[in-house]
């Protein structure tokens, strides 16, 4: 017997060699619940994978950050009772901006999503907003996630980048589709990071003072306008300065140029969840304007560079996991696995005591019971290190019903999201391309994917790859095809040979 087309047929394994149960679903109480800790198979991917490589983050590798202020402009207590979201309330806070693909030593203006990391020192706590330039991400389950960044990576032979693997998985993957168009479009090639706009993309709640609950969005908006790079203005930076966004950053902030976003917040009552035409906390879905309009909030503003790149950037520390008083997490999949594997991924990366580096730190006391491990700085002297105690060193007790908590029942089960009207994969691309793009960015996308197409793409992935255009937009994905088919390789797709 041919032992390995034994293995083949009978799927993965875990390390320890038993059946994996899924590599595509994780655990969660029915088909739109929560992520259960039991799921041992989805911790364990996501523990080795955080620990893969050592010690430059795992995606967002390339990148720089400046330090700087929020300040709430508008009243949105309603919404919630988070100290940091009160009008007039001022907070410290740094911004990290990075691709997600390359290495550190990648160009900065490679096609690429970007990140939008945001650290608010609070005086509750560190507030972590962790999202992307783009609304929406490429999956929604985080069982796929190391999958994904290992499609965008290298191979294990050449050790070179690889089109054929990424629309591999792309295709293979239908959900990634209204990603995919966001980085063939214009969003793929930011000009710099002070010219795009940012977006928490996942699903978070609001609690307000009385206990009521909301769901919201977050989007950044740029003051200094959205500008993008074409594909041979991108390539052509790539060659002549790899770190453009990186030095465009440091020095506008340098010249007292210092960039400026306001915060808006879509808010959709609690209720409105288990109705509405989509699932809320897809993450490769954006909610409707009209539905939910955009609430301001305040502003962002840059202000002060690093003064140590490696101190205060590089050993940066950022989880979505990291919430305050008013402020919770959703059923959102993706939300609840970076909830988990971020902080891990620093555990790894920076060390177990990486909450102490003062760029990490709060600057409100901390009383907290973790204690000892590599590098520990701050400590509890000789007070008691266990809960309940007799000594009078106090602990936390809270029990009963959680103010950002959510309710879930049915069968534990492996499974896509479910029950709402319009969970497509290809409705809102193609609104995208059809709605949003002009005929001059249609124009562009074509010549963008038709170019990344012929980059090494082979059969059977490159009749896919047609054919999941076409059910984006049947026109663009019929010119795609004619491009290719034609050979007629346009002007380089900047980057997508290697991102």
């Amino acid at each position: 017997m041919n032992d390995s087309k034994n293995k083949a047929a009978v799927g993965s394994t875990t390390g320890a060699g038993a059946p994996a149960p899924s590599d595509r679903n994780s655990l969660t109480i029915g088909p739109n619940g929560p992520i259960v800790l039991h799921d041992v198979h989805f911790l364990e991917q996501m523990a080795h994978f955080n620990r893969e490589k050592v010690p430059e983050r795992q995606p967002h590798a390339k990148g720089s950050g400046a330090f700087g202020v929020f300040e709430t402009t508008e009243d949105v207590s309603a919404y919630t009772k988070a100290a940091l979201f009160q009008k007039g309330c001022q907070t410290e806070m740094l911004a990290r901006f990075s691709t997600v693909a390359g290495e550190a030593g990648s160009p900065d203006t490679w096609r690429d999503v970007r990140g939008f990391s945001l650290k608010f020192y609070t005086t509750e706590g560190n507030y972590d907003l962790v999202g992307n330039n783009t609304p929406v991400f490429f999956v929604r389950d985080p069982m796929k996630f190391p999958h994904f960044i290992r499609s965008q990576k290298r191979l294990p032979d050449s050790g070179l980048r690889d089109n054929h693997m990424q629309w591999d998985f792309w295709t293979l993957n239908p959900e990634t589709a209204h990603q995919v168009t966001y980085l063939m479009g214009e969003r793929g090639l930011p000009r710099t990071w002070r010219h795009m706009n940012g977006y928490g993309s996942h699903t978070y709640m609001w609690v307000n003072a009385a206990g009521e609950r909301f769901w919201v969005k977050y989007h950044f908006h740029s003051q200094q306008g959205t500008k993008n790079f074409t594909n041979a203005e991108a390539m052509e930076m790539a060659g002549r300065d790899a770190d453009y966004h990186r030095r465009d950053l440091f020095d506008a902030i340098a010249r007292g140029e210092h960039p400026v976003w306001t915060m808006f917040v879509q808010v959709m009552p609690y209720a409105d969840a288990k109705t509405y035409r989509f699932n809320p906390f897809d993450l490769t879905k954006v909610w409707s304007h009209k539905d939910y309009p955009l609430i301001k909030v305040g502003t962002m503003t840059l202000n002060r560079n690093p003064e140590n790149f490696f101190a205060q950037i590089e050993q940066a520390a950022f989880s979505p996991g990291n919430t305050v008083p008013g402020i919770g997490l959703s059923p959102d999949k993706m939300l609840l696995g970076r909830a988990f594997a971020y902080n891990d991924a620093q555990r790894n990366r920076i060390g177990t005591n990486f909450h102490q580096l003062p760029v990490n730190k709060p600057k409100c006391p901390v009383q907290s019971y973790m204690f000892d491990g590599q590098m520990a700085y701050e400590h509890s002297g000789n007070q008691p290190v266990y809960a309940p105690n007799s000594q009078g060193r106090t602990w936390s007790d809270t029990t009963g019903k959680m103010e950002d908590g959510w309710e879930a029942d049915g069968d534990m089960v492996r499974s896509a999201y479910t029950l709402h009207a319009e969970d497509d994969d290809f409705s809102q691309p193609g609104a995208l391309v059809r709605e949003v793009f002009d005929d001059a960015a249609r124009a562009q996308l074509v010549e963008t994917v038709a170019g990344a197409l012929l980059g090494g793409v082979r059969s059977p992935v490159l009749e896919r790859a047609f054919d999941y255009w076409k059910q984006i937009d049947p026109d663009v994905g019929r010119r795609i095809e004619e491009k290719v088919r034609a050979g007629q390789a346009p002007e380089p797709a900047s980057g997508m040979s290697e991102a």
